[in-house]
Order: structure tokens, then sequence, then C-alpha cells
């Protein structure tokens, strides 16, 4: 950047950094594997419709062409959609993977057309290929009437042949409808024993799960299943086996998700060595053939390290990476993750446990602009009702060729992370630098229920989803205007799903936000929890607000759309039309409540989006009407973006 550094009020900074580029870098790779001693692993791609390609680590190329769409809608979120194996050194690889469109599993090899191996109507993940058997072993969901919760899951056998592409029949079923959710089977190393996680309603997996064990019985399938860890109050998050055939798991018995092997802690920290289950297959440790166990862990921020379950050491592996997905895969002494900074978007990365050197080696991070540009952010803790602390990340506006005239404070947004079990990361997110570089801070906030800071920090949002997040957003941008960083007057809030339903809950409780952004949000606590979304989180509020059938009342006093006569702030709400978790309908109804008020708003819908919007002409769209609205509503004159008209 030059050395002349221009005054121009906060908001109006012009920046390179336009939606296009934002919506062009969002997402990130996903689902690494091995296939024989090489990496894979999944890319999004927002410019061709949103789809997820399979991506081959020797050549960084697509293995598929458009339109096939790596991606399972198992549990809605989904899960692991894809596996591969070599049958010799050298050999060509034997690929399975799940097409987004039907939701079938499909084989896959080079120089071949994808062929069917699932028919129509069930969905899979977390394929895992055993060759041996002639088999791919997954978990299976079918619906079992016209309800979003008439669904069935089991653990099941499909054939590598194709006999099951049009027979559901020869579609295996490897273990009874015990439980209503399980996840994807582990072999033991001899091939006699199978471990998997499975729960219940009204409990989600972070809540309490299962740990069961079962025998391969001469018939194929699994037999004996006996709970060997966790409960009603004991999250399991993941198990895997030892080389030796021990079981290795993370659990939350101690406050925190912390290693177990056979029952044993392995290094007991009040840090977390998982995370909530919201895809099936994610994985935050992976076990190495010598022993070693290769842990995604941290409290906050999470890192890559190596532990040595005999002395309890762990080390941290070196690189500019601060943030560890939930994606490992390991082969020999090779480790690859999923890792990304403040200052790099998230990238595949190879560690060498024999050397030491870690490496970025797929989807790397290239700067698309200055890097001088990117946010500079702050990680801290705030004081919030009560006394308890509230954990956020403060990006300040910035732009080395702007600054704001003396006196001026800048706007700031806050933003609330969806879930609402869940975590904001710390790393590079153009859509924040989209905002900062303008001269718009951001402030991200790891409100209470919030992960990564142990059991107790979650369980505060229990029957307190709309109360705690609203308090905790509020108390973090009352605390940033009170010291002097942020505008008292030009505070916003902005969140999707989850976040979204605090963005509004904020709007209609509280008075400290001028404005808000609305995305794919739950509005209607009554109507969402009484089959108005999908199966995995049709109970949930059973946890967040309490039983309906005990408290109908704080469903109605909590809901933004039963609120809406307190709204005056003006708002943007977004939608997907395809969003089968939070639906248009929850949008339309708040809509409706509001019809004769006058508030000011826009509502804009994009035809083909489900839950979180993966096209990028959808971001483009939504990223230039939430600065237009803080434009108009912070009176701020921004260049170069269509006008959003605010109804009333």
């Amino acid at each position: 950047m030059g050395d002349i550094v221009e005054t121009k009020p906060y908001g109006s900074w012009p920046s390179p950094i336009d939606a296009a580029l934002a919506a062009a870098h969002d997402g990130s790779p996903e689902w690494v594997g091995f296939v024989g001693d090489e990496a894979w692993w999944t890319e999004p791609r927002p410019e061709e419709g949103g789809r997820r390609t399979l991506v081959r680590g020797s050549t960084r190329e697509s293995v598929l062409p458009a339109p096939w769409n790596v991606r399972s809608r198992v549990i809605e979120y989904g899960g692991l959609p894809w596996a591969g194996a070599v049958s010799a050194p050298g050999a060509a690889p034997l690929l399975v993977f799940v097409h987004f469109d039907d939701q079938r599993l499909y084989r896959y090899e080079h120089g071949t057309e994808p062929r069917p191996l699932t028919p129509p109507g069930p969905r899979l993940a977390e394929p895992r290929l055993l060759p041996d058997r002639g088999e791919v072993w997954c978990v299976l969901e079918e619906p079992t009437g016209e309800g979003p919760s008439d669904v069935r899951r089991v653990l099941a056998a499909v054939p590598l042949d194709g006999s099951a592409a049009e027979d559901r029949s020869a579609l295996r079923e490897l273990t009874c409808e015990r439980h209503r959710f399980v996840t994807g089977p582990r072999l033991s190393p001899d091939g006699r024993r199978a471990a998997w996680l499975a729960w219940d309603h009204p409990r989600m997996p972070w809540d309490g799960t299962e740990l069961l064990v079962g025998e391969v019985g001469d018939d194929g399938t699994l037999k004996g299943a006996r709970t060997v860890a966790g409960g009603p109050e004991e999250s399991i998050a993941q198990v895997e086996w030892t080389k030796d055939g021990r079981l290795l798991y993370a659990s939350d018995r101690s406050g925190w998700w912390n290693l177990y092997r056979d029952g044993t802690p392995l290094c007991p920290r009040e840090e977390e060595f998982a995370g909530p289950l919201w895809k099936l297959g994610q994985r935050w440790f992976a076990p190495l053939d010598n022993g070693l166990i290769a842990v995604v862990h941290g409290r906050g921020a999470t890192a890559l390290g190596i532990l040595d379950p005999e002395s309890g050491e762990l080390v941290d592996a070196a690189g500019p990476w601060t943030e560890f997905a939930p994606a490992l895969a390991a082969h020999g002494t090779r480790v690859v993750a999923v890792g990304a900074s403040p200052r790099t978007a998230f990238e595949v990365v190879e560690l060498d446990t024999a050397s030491g050197r870690a490496r970025a080696v797929g989807a790397t991070h290239r700067d698309p602009v200055d890097p001088a540009l990117y946010p500079e952010p702050l990680v801290r803790t705030f004081t919030g009702p009560g006394g308890r602390e509230v954990h956020a990340h403060i990006y300040p506006p910035h732009h080395p060729g702007h600054r704001a005239p003396d006196g001026e404070l800048p706007p700031y947004v806050v933003w609330a992370h969806g879930g609402p079990t869940g975590r904001a990361p710390l790393v590079l997110d153009l859509a924040i630098a989209y905002f900062t570089s303008r001269g718009i801070g951001v402030a991200e906030v790891n409100y209470g229920g919030s992960t990564g800071y142990g059991r107790a920090y979650r369980n505060r949002l229990r029957e307190q989803w709309g109360v705690v997040d609203v308090e905790d957003c509020a108390a973090v941008a009352l605390a940033l205007a009170e010291e002097g960083t942020a505008d008292r007057g030009r505070l916003a809030i902005r969140g999707g799903s989850a976040g979204g339903w605090t963005a509004a809950a904020s709007l209609t409780g509280t008075d400290v936000y001028a404005c808000g952004t609305i995305s794919y949000p739950i509005l209607d606590l009554t109507g969402w929890g009484t089959g108005e979304t999908h199966d995995f989180e049709s109970r949930y509020l059973e946890s967040l607000i309490g039983p309906l059938a005990e408290v109908p009342e704080r469903y109605a006093e909590r809901s933004p759309s039963e609120q809406a006569d307190r709204l005056t702030a003006p708002f943007l709400l977004l939608q997907g039309l395809d969003d089968v978790i939070c639906p248009p309908v929850q949008c339309e109804r708040f809509l409706a409540r509001l019809d004769g008020r006058h508030v000011p708003h826009a509502y804009l819908t994009f035809p083909g989006e489900g839950h979180g919007f993966r096209r990028a002409d959808t971001m483009v769209r939504a990223l230039e009407a939430e600065l237009a609205l803080y434009a108009q509503v912070f009176g701020m004159s921004v260049p170069g973006i269509p006008d959003l008209e605010l109804v009333k």
C-alpha cells in the first residue's frame, strides 16, 4: 500500500475487498482422508452453484467434474461423504461418494462414469470401504413417513457390486433401531468388534451420548452391543481403535472433552480435545501406528499436537496456524489436518511426525489482496451480567490508506455465531475484512453456551436461550461503547441460523442496536419445536428453552415473532427458500406480525439455497445488502453497492 493516508469518515473508506472477492473465498476444505498414501479432501466451489468437489492431493485438481457434488444430507448437516482405497501400490483408486442431489452412494474409478450403489430414498454418511468384504459400511438414514421426524437410522452394509442400486432389500442392516442417532462403525484391527456412538431424543450429542461396542457375527451383523462409556450427562464426541485394539475416545465426564484409553485419562487438562458433533465423522484426534495420537486441542482457539499417551507429553506442530478444524487423518507417520490463522484462510496442512515438519499441501492460502488490508483481531474477555466471563474477538476498523476524522467513533457490528452450540474461530474471513477495511468494526461474541471453554460454560445456555446469548452480546457491544472503542449510536447485530435468532431476539428485547441483519433464522419457537424443523434438532429446544408442555409461556415470551410489537430498529432478513432446518415460514410469520407497524426492513429470498448460503451470487447479494443497510442507518456514504430499498 502507499504511504499516503487519507482522512474519510468511518464506513466510507474505499476497499478492494468487494463482495465478489469475499464470496469467492467463502468456505474451506473439509473431510480430509488418505487413499493409499495420498491425501484427498473436499473443497467448496461457490462459483459452480455452491457444489463441493473431491480433490486429489497429488494433483490438487478436482476428481469429479460438475455437477457431481460430494456432500451428504444425513441429519441435514451431513457427514463424511466419501471414502477411497487402493488395492496395491500404484493401482488405481477405488472411490465411493455421496452425491448431494440424490443422496445415493456412487462408486467411481478413474476413466469410468460414477455408478450408483444404493437406490433412491435412503441417505448415507460415513462410508467405510471394506474391499475384502465387498462392502461399504455406513450410516443409513431413511424416511418412514411424511413428517420431518418420520425417519430411522441404522448402521448398514452396501454391496460394492452395485446389486443394491435398484434393490433396497440388498442393503444389509448391521444393527437394529435401538437408538435414534448413530455414528459410523469403527472396526477393530482384528475385525472382530466394532465401536460407534449413539444417542436419543431429547438429547443432542454434546449433552449425552453412549459408546457402544458390538461383536461382528459370522453373518456380518453387529451382535451383543453394549454400552462401555457415556450416558445422559456425558458426551462422547469421537471413538477410534488403537493399533493394539484398545478403545480411544473423547469424553467430557471431567467437565472438559479429554482423551481416554479404555477408560483411563491420557492427558487430563482443562481444555478441549473434541467439540460438538454437528456432522457425522468429524475427527479431533487420530491414532498413529507408532502409538502416538494426533490431536486438535485447546481452550478457545485450537492447536494441532502430537500426544504421547504413555508419558502424557503433548507437543504442538510449529507453523503459522492458530486454529484447526475437526478434520484429521493419519497414515504412517503423516497427519493431514485443516488449519488457519487470522492471516490465512483454512488450508490443508500435512505434518510429518518423524521430522516435525508441517506444511500446507492443499487449498493453499494465497493473498487475494495486500495483507495489510486484513483486520487485526484482539482476543478479549468481557464481563457479563453477574460478573460472568464473555469471550469475544474484536476486529477494529483497519485500512492502511485511510483514517477517520479526529473525534469520530466507528460503527460496530456484533456477530452472533450459529449453533448455538458452537464457536466463532479466530481465522481470516474476508467477509469480516469486507467491513473492517471500509471502517466498520466487527465483534464476534462467543457467548455463554459456546464450545471451547468447558461444559459449564456450554451449559450456561440451558433453558436460557434468548437470555444469556442476548445479554452477552449486549454486554460486549455496550462495553465497546463505554470504553470509547465504538459509537454507541451506531451499533448493529447480525447472525445466521441460531445467530439469526440471537440477532432477532436482541432487536426485539433490547435497545442496544440501531439495526440488524437476520439470516435464515429461528423466529417462532412454538412452530419450530412442533414440526417445522428437521429431526436432528426437533427436540433441541427442550434443553435450550425447556419442555414445551411445561413452559409454553416461555416459548411465547422469548420468540421474536411473538414480540414483534417491540421492534423499532430497521432490519434486513435473508432466507434460502429450500431451507428445511429454518424454513421460510418462520420469516413469513414474523413479517406478518410486523404488518402495519411501519418498521423499515428488507426481505430477500434466494431460490435454490438451503440452510447457509453456498452460491457466489447469493453471497454477493447478501453482503452488499447488509452493507447498504448499515450505510442507510448509520448515515454513511458507501460507493459502488446497489441500493437497498427498506419498506415499512
